[in-house]
């Protein structure tokens, strides 16, 4: 072998072993950073700020533990009302369709009823007496006509008033000699404001007492009733969360766990009361509800608007100077409002909390150009 064969052999066995120290370098760059997305972002703090970038340190936390339940949004019974007529009555007038807003005393219904025009007769009546005999004095009647008088009188006010007057309409009737007075109408009357849930009733149909013609209900505050065979150990007062079918979360606080089981479903019911923002929680709406139920040892986790997806992949952006990289993380369960996070992460890498969607735009951006973003 010539001595020109030999220096050319020699020289691509190094340029072999070379490339393999290269390539071993490149891999264990490449196994080091495999949690990370290609690209980064880099922000100066003061372009973070004008964009509502914010930054939390992931940290191990003692977290609630929660137990997730089926319920149903029902009406809060302490602020609704259903109005019914207290004497067999005939509709008149409509006054209210349903979805009407009304305030207390609002007009919903003019009745009539026979039963009404008896009873205002009977006041009419029983009013002129006292009037006659208030007149003449007690030392012109008898006490006892005068005592029989008064009596007939508030006992002919309190009737009407029983059955649906008010003590203003009382009044005036009490006071008039107008023979239409006799006619038996009167209106029935809103007991609270709130907006009409249900009218079941037509005009000129007859309608019994305890037939309930009209329910109002105000739902800025509603119930949410959870039912499992065996319920957190959830007090009076305790907070819960609410997830609606379209992500949305209401805050609530329990008022009652019941004691009694259900004999159809074996099942307790646990209601909670929530404050209904935004008109976005109606009755008969399925949804869940988060119980808190006890505290986790020490756990890592970021709060869950840190997470998004970046390349099919849920990650978060670690900053790193003025660097935001994307980095894979493996979720392993959610606590409320945080992520707990199982690997990507170690506790005090600082990551943005908000305007993630911007860092996940510009990102977008970078990768269609030079590998990084400003």
């Amino acid at each position: 072998m010539s001595a020109g064969t030999v220096g050319m052999t020699r020289a691509i066995a190094l340029a072999v072993a070379l490339a393999g120290v290269c390539t071993t370098a490149s891999g264990e760059a490449d196994a080091e950073h495999a949690d990370e997305g290609e690209g980064f972002v880099t922000l100066t703090r003061h372009e973070q700020i004008d964009a509502g970038v914010e930054t939390e340190p992931a940290e191990l936390r003692k977290l609630r533990t929660t137990v997730v339940l089926p319920a149903e949004v029902v009406v809060n019974g302490y602020r609704s009302a259903r109005v019914t007529p207290r004497i067999p009555s005939i509709v008149e007038e409509r006054h209210v369709r349903l979805g009407d807003d009304v305030d207390k005393g609002e007009p919903l219904a003019t009745l009539s009823s026979v039963v009404m025009a008896e009873a205002a007769g009977e006041l009419m009546l029983a009013a002129y007496e006292w009037r006659l005999v208030r007149e003449l004095g007690r030392d012109a009647v008898s006490g006892r006509r005068y005592a029989e008088a008064e009596t007939a009188q508030r006992k002919a006010m309190a009737r009407v008033l029983a059955y649906g007057l008010t003590e203003s309409q009382a009044d005036a009737l009490s006071k008039s000699d107008d023979l239409r007075a006799l006619s038996g109408w009167f209106d029935l009357l809103a007991p609270r404001a709130g907006t009409v849930f249900s009218d079941d009733f037509v005009v000129g149909e007859l309608v019994e007492p305890g037939r309930v013609l009209v329910e109002i209900v105000d739902e800025s505050s509603v119930w949410v009733e959870a039912r499992a065979a065996d319920l957190p150990d959830a007090e009076r007062g305790d907070t819960a969360h609410i997830v609606a079918g379209d992500g949305g979360r209401f805050e609530g606080r329990v008022v009652h766990r019941h004691h009694r089981l259900d004999e159809a479903t074996r099942t307790r019911a646990l209601r909670i009361e929530v404050d209904n923002v935004g008109d976005r929680l109606h009755p008969g709406q399925f949804v869940e509800v988060e119980v808190e139920t006890g505290v986790t040892e020490p756990i890592l986790a970021v709060r869950r608007a840190a997470v998004t997806l970046v390349e099919g992949s849920e990650s978060v952006f670690r900053l790193e100077g003025d660097e935001f990289h994307p980095v894979r993380i493996t979720r392993s369960g959610d606590l409320g409002d945080w992520v707990v996070v199982a690997a990507g992460l170690e506790p005090g890498d600082m990551v943005a909390t908000a305007g993630v969607f911007h860092l996940k735009s510009l990102l977008l951006k970078s990768s269609l150009g030079s590998g990084h973003a400003h």
